[in-house]
Formats: structure tokens, C-alpha cells, sequence
């Protein structure tokens, strides 16, 4: 496995560490930031665009749900090889000025009185497309500027502006609409991307980093070649598969979660935005303190401690008494998002340092799909079986079935790391 060629902008050496590290890191850390509250104000603002102004009904919203997740089922795994054959700096800043335009036709069509649920399906369509690319180039971009030893502080700074921006950015975007309503709030993440594509263009890299240096196969070589490291390689294999089964019965836990917390445990709305707000804290702080609990505990343990903790603190849900439902739910929150998040930054770190970089793009868009595809699946069958069993026998399934993916770990090349 090869290092991967470090930016002109990267230090010569580690012994001299700083809070940006360096100057590339610096402007992609400043711009993700800026996109990442951005991204959460509008993820609020469109979904009140949609109800507010448009007067959308549940079939609709549901309709502008799965066009937001089509393009990532759609061509995920195709897009890899496209992010590998690519340059990806150049990629990631077409792809916030594609979002920017995007984003601005949604005022200007309000304005024109064109606005409509049809242009909001495309709107949110091209949109997913673009973030989706924009994701997976970055995540292969990351260690063309950091050297291994520094993916994972890179990855934990990336993770805490992600937090911070669920803590901050969905109370601010449903503000921000009551004041000067929901087509002019999609500005101000339209602006955010045009921050983030003017810091890429400060980020100064060497050709090589960017540049593929193989023979050129057929696109098909390329994503059967993405698949069989995936497969083949066994960390890599175990944590694709941990994956698989965590996001399949995490994705039936989250579809009846807030049916649950509402109907069954009688806890208000604004009881239940708060429980919202507790796991955004929680990944925050999973976020500051992910890079110190594996200098002390080790990269394993981290892994395993955090998934194995996540999973179990899940099971606080169904278990909760109406009584203690509060405080139950907000440890499962506050803990549990923790948690995941420590594993996620490992998780990722790990896989950008176990691959060389002409594969990074295949590699990352191969669990993105598998991630993001099996979520929904999971969500429509516990719809459908909770109304034969019930929401909270399914609530145990799901939280029994994170469990068993996070016991899968320690049995496995996990442990030898």
C-alpha cells in the first residue's frame, strides 16, 4: 500500500503539530464548516417550503424524500469510479457551484410566482446528486493532503463542524423562515457553497495527487475492482458487513423512533426537539474526543467499545417506563450519538488509511450505497410489520439487531489492529 502524496501545502514533517495542521486542511475545514450549517438551515427550510408554501401533502413529502435518496441507490456505485478517474479538487468545487445555482433558482422562481412541487422534486434530486458527489470526492480527497497519522484528527475536525451544525442549524433555519420565509432562507446555503468552492480554489496540491497513474481499463474493470477490494480485503470486508446489518436495523429503529417517543411514551414535541438537540450534543462531543480515547485506549478497543456501547444503550428505548421515558431517551441520545460518532470517525479513518488513493472513490461510494440503501429498507418493513406486532416489539428487533452487528466485531480482524 502506497502513502499517499501529501499537498504543497502539507507539513514537511508530523513532529510540529498545529490546530489546522496545515494550510490545505485549513481551507477545506473553513469551507466544509460554512457548507455544513448552510446544508442545515436549508434541510429545514425546504421541508417547510414544501408543507408552508406549497402545501404539500404526506404523499408528496414522502415523493420528495425518495428523490433526495434516488441518486445515492441510483448510481452510487458508478459515481466511485467517476470520483477515481477524475480530479477530485476540481470535481468538489463543480459540484458546490452546481448547488449554488441550484439553489438560487428556488427564490427566483418564488418570485417569478413559478415555484411548484415539481421544480422542488428536481431542485432535490440535483441537489442530492451533486452533495452525494461532492461526499465521496472528499472523503478520497482527504488523504492526498494529510498523511495517514493525521486522517484521523482530520476527520474528527471535519465531524465536529458537522455537530455543531445539528446542534445549531435546524433551531436556526426554522427561525430564520418565520422571518423572511422559506424561499430566501435557501439563500444563504446557496452562498455557503460558493464559500466552499472559493476555499478549494485557495488549496494548492501537486498534480500527483490528484491524478490517476495506472492504465486506463473500462469503466466496468474499474467497479468490478471496486467491489472485489471491498470484498476481499477482511478488515475492510468485516466493516462493510458490520455496516450492512448496523444501518439495516438502525434504519427500522429510526422509522418508528418518533412514533414511539410521541404516541406511546405521551412526550411533547418540544420534549421531543430537545431529545433531537441532545444527540446533536452527544456527536459533538464524540467528535472533540474521538482522537484522545484511541490515543489512550487504542484503535480496536475504540472501534469495538463504541459500537458495542452504542448498541447497547439503544435498547434503553423500549425499555424506558413512561415514568423515566425522559431521562432514559435523553442518555440513549446524548451517549449513544457520542458513541457512533467515535466509531464513524475510526471507521472511516480507517478505511482511508488501509487503501491506496487510486481506489478511494470506489471504496467510499461502495459503503455510502450500502449505508444509505439498506436504511430504507430496513424503515419499510418495520412500517409494515409494526402495524402486525407492534412498535415497540420492533424497537427491541432493531436495537437486537445493532447489537449483533457491533458482537460481529469481535469476532473478527477488528481485534488484531
Amino acid at each position: 500500500m502506497s502513502l499517499p502524496v501529501p499537498s504543497q501545502d502539507a507539513p514537511a514533517t508530523a513532529g510540529h503539530p498545529s490546530f489546522f495542521m496545515h494550510r490545505a486542511f485549513a481551507f477545506l475545514w473553513l469551507g466544509q464548516t460554512i457548507s455544513e450549517f448552510g446544508s442545515m438551515i436549508t434541510g429545514s427550510a425546504l421541508q417547510l417550503l414544501a408543507v408552508l408554501v406549497l402545501g404539500a401533502s404526506s404523499a408528496q413529502m414522502g415523493l420528495l424524500a425518495f428523490f433526495s435518496s434516488l441518486p445515492i441507490l441510483a448510481f452510487g456505485l458508478l459515481t466511485g469510479v467517476l470520483i477515481d478517474r477524475l480530479p477530485r479538487r476540481p470535481l468538489m468545487i463543480v459540484a458546490d457551484v452546481s448547488r449554488a445555482l441550484l439553489l438560487f433558482l428556488v427564490p427566483l422562481a418564488a418570485l417569478a410566482g413559478w415555484l411548484h412541487m415539481t421544480q422542488l422534486y428536481i431542485v432535490t434530486l440535483l441537489l442530492s446528486s451533486f452533495s452525494f458527489c461532492f461526499t465521496i470526492a472528499q472523503r478520497s480527497f482527504l488523504p492526498s493532503i494529510l498523511q495517514k497519522e493525521q486522517l484521523l484528527e482530520g476527520n474528527s475536525k471535519l465531524s465536529t463542524s458537522s455537530a455543531l451544525a445539528e446542534v445549531g442549524g435546524p433551531a436556526l433555519g426554522g427561525l430564520l423562515v418565520q422571518l423572511i420565509s422559506a424561499p430566501f432562507v435557501v439563500v444563504i446555503d446557496a452562498c455557503s457553497y460558493l464559500f466552499s468552492a472559493v476555499c478549494l480554489l485557495f488549496i494548492r496540491e501537486r498534480v500527483a495527487a490528484d491524478v490517476v497513474e495506472e492504465p486506463r481499463q473500462s469503466f466496468i474493470s474499474d467497479f468490478l475492482a471496486g467491489l472485489h477490494l471491498l470484498f476481499s480485503q477482511p478488515v475492510l470486508r468485516t466493516l462493510a458487513r458490520a455496516a450492512l446489518v448496523r444501518h439495516f436495523f438502525g434504519g427500522a429503529f429510526a422509522a418508528l423512533y418518533t412514533l414511539y417517543v410521541v404516541r406511546t411514551l405521551h412526550i411533547s414535541a418540544a420534549g421531543y426537539g430537545l431529545l433531537v438537540t441532545l444527540g446533536g450534543c452527544g456527536a459533538l462531543v464524540g467528535a472533540l474526543f474521538a482522537r484522545r480515547i484511541s490515543q489512550r485506549w487504542g484503535l480496536a478497543r475504540t472501534l469495538l467499545g463504541s459500537a458495542l456501547l452504542d448498541a447497547c444503550l439503544s435498547f434503553l428505548t423500549p425499555l424506558a417506563p413512561v415514568a423515566l421515558a425522559f431521562p432514559c431517551l435523553a442518555l440513549a441520545q446524548l451517549l449513544g450519538d457520542s458513541c457512533y460518532v467515535i466509531y464513524e470517525i475510526h471507521e472511516v479513518s480507517l478505511r482511508q488509511a488501509l487503501v491506496e488513493e487510486r481506489m478511494q472513490g470506489r471504496l467510499h461510494s461502495c459503503m455510502h450505497v450500502l449505508v444509505n440503501g439498506v436504511g430504507p429498507l430496513g424503515a419499510l418493513l418495520a412500517g409494515w410489520l409494526s402495524l402486525e406486532i407492534g412498535v415497540r416489539p420492533l424497537l427491541w428487533v432493531g436495537a437486537a439487531g445493532m447489537l449483533l452487528s457491533a458482537l460481529s466485531l469481535l469476532f473478527s480482524p477488528i481485534r488484531r489492529l
